[in-house]
């Protein structure tokens, strides 16, 4: 069973967190403070750290730069400014999800990190198949050349092939792999992204549900866990 070190004060939220994860059959450490979270890695290396950044004793950074030694680390964190987020990512952080934020995709990000997807590996879905090392995309066995943002959209979608993305949960997604995104361009880009797999493979990967947002095409997206 996969160890989860939940690092967070508010009690609310970590039970939360603690339950969902519990529910989905991982196995569940808990630390309420960064003094606490340096004592628990000292003793035990989890699979994965959910790390609050406003901790009381040691501060988050510090959290940060001893957990990262050991496994991935994703921060969840109010602060929603780009430059945090890319400061925290480049100091080691693996993922950032900013609160409040969606059960399943906390979930998802959580399963890409422990099988590795956060490093560098595949996924393949419907007869796409996406490097996350080597930024390769083929859609029925034809190569597809895609931009940074549109390989980050697409790559959303894969991980999580059954939620439908508004806009901003497009734009919250990505901006993890492309930080300057906007959300005004968001339409623009999945267009084309829609277009050059079309191109590719013939058929449609990309469902637009009317007032709400996109999601992965529901029929390639069957069988998906």
């Amino acid at each position: 069973m996969k160890k989860i070190a939940v690092v967070e004060d508010d009690e609310y939220i970590g039970n939360m967190v603690e339950e969902l994860l519990r529910g989905d059959g991982f196995d569940v450490l808990r630390a309420y403070s960064g003094s606490e979270a340096l004592l628990l890695l000292g003793r035990v290396r989890p699979d994965l750290v959910l790390l609050d950044l406003m901790l009381p004793g040691a501060s988050g950074e510090a959290v940060l730069e001893s957990a990262k030694k050991l496994c991935p680390v994703i921060i969840l964190s109010a602060k929603t400014d780009v430059g945090g987020k890319v400061k925290n990512l480049n100091a080691g952080a693996s993922d950032y999800i900013t609160k409040p934020f969606e059960p399943d995709e906390l979930l998802a990000r959580v399963r890409v990190q422990l099988r590795g997807g956060g490093k560098g590996g595949t996924l393949a879905l419907g007869g796409i198949v996406l490097d996350t090392e080597t930024y390769e995309v083929a859609a029925k066995g034809t190569p597809v050349r895609l931009t940074k943002t549109e390989f980050a959209i697409l790559r959303a979608f894969m991980e999580n092939p059954k939620k439908v993305f508004s806009k901003s949960a497009v734009l919250d997604y990505i901006e993890n792999f492309v930080p300057d995104g906007e959300e005004s361009s968001v339409s623009v880009h999945i267009s084309n992204l829609r277009r050059k797999l079309e191109d590719a493979s013939g058929e449609n990967y990309i469902d637009t549900v009317w007032g709400i947002g996109f999601r992965f095409a529901k029929d390639k997206a069957e069988g998906a866990s």
